[in-house]
């Protein structure tokens, strides 16, 4: 049974940093790709970041440079690094898995203030 179970979000002030973890059960090496997604208030749910089983990432505009997606293959763990946060990074945060089919977490809240 497939299991995608994130953690790390909270509440931080602009211009700080919280990473982001996603625990794969099986194997992360199940999946073709592993991503992030986020969903503000009002607004559709948008690719954050993904990234490869050969470590090929893809970034959306607005987190180029501040945000890095990594995997762990050994701990079957996405993470992903949130620097320099601002008050519109603020959404609900779910992992993604890409194979035959495709799986969510169940997201993770993050909140960042002003």
């Amino acid at each position: 049974q497939v299991q995608l179970v994130e953690s790390g979000g909270g509440l931080v002030l602009a211009g700080e940093s919280l990473r982001l973890s996603c625990a794969v059960t099986p194997s992360i090496s199940s999946f073709n790709a592993m991503a992030w997604y986020r969903q503000a208030p009002g607004k559709q749910r948008e690719l954050v970041a993904k990234i490869t089983p050969g470590s090929s990432r893809n970034y959306a505009d607005s987190v180029k440079g501040r945000f890095t997606i990594s995997r762990d293959n050994a701990k079957d763990t996405v993470y992903l690094q949130m620097n320099s946060l601002k008050p519109e990074d603020t959404a609900v945060y779910y992992c993604n898995a890409i194979g035959l089919r495709t799986y969510w977490g169940q997201g993770t809240q993050v909140t960042v203030s002003s």
